[in-house]
């Protein structure tokens, strides 16, 4: 959706909030999905010369387990916080977004922070044991009895004498 905010810039201490929904669904995340639209909550302020987005952003996302691979359905709740401007200049970095002509994208800016944020690790649980690597049994369920101490290989000559005998 795409905000006119010509009556946030120039009039100091007015404001205006809305809720709306941003599709996900075309996002690539790589390792889950969006499951429904994205709900948010946004608020648009001038306060004494400088106007201020923030929006409290709501979505269930799907996805496998990074360690597991057990399916997910989880809630994720973030807030973000942005300062506006009608231009940015070279020394003004990332600290800023640009609204050029009063206008600003909030789909589009939303979807690049939901994106940012998203846990690069996506874990059923923080203590999550994940999968053994010798039989594939999912550890959170229990142990597998499997061997997962293997001897250091330079040693493998001295174990061979010591099972000779």
């Amino acid at each position: 959706m795409v905000l006119d905010l010509k009556n946030i810039f120039l009039t100091e201490n007015s404001s205006v909030s809305f809720d709306t929904e941003v599709d996900m669904s075309a996002a690539e995340t790589g390792s889950g999905c969006f499951d429904g639209p994205v709900r948010a909550v946004i608020r648009v302020e001038n306060h004494a010369g400088f106007v201020e987005f923030t929006a409290d952003v709501s979505f269930r996302f799907r996805f496998d387990c990074d360690r597991c691979a057990s399916s997910v359905d989880r809630q994720f709740k973030y807030k973000f916080r942005h300062i506006l401007v009608l231009q940015l200049s070279e020394e003004s970095g990332d600290d800023y977004i640009e609204a050029p002509d009063y206008k600003l994208d909030s789909d589009a800016l939303l979807r690049d922070d939901i994106l940012l944020e998203l846990p690069s690790k996506l874990l059923c649980k923080e203590t999550c044991k994940g999968l053994c690597p010798k039989c594939g049994k999912n550890l959170n369920e229990g142990s597998c009895g499997c061997q997962t101490k293997e001897a250091d290989p330079r040693l493998a000559a001295l174990f061979q004498l010591l099972s000779e005998e």
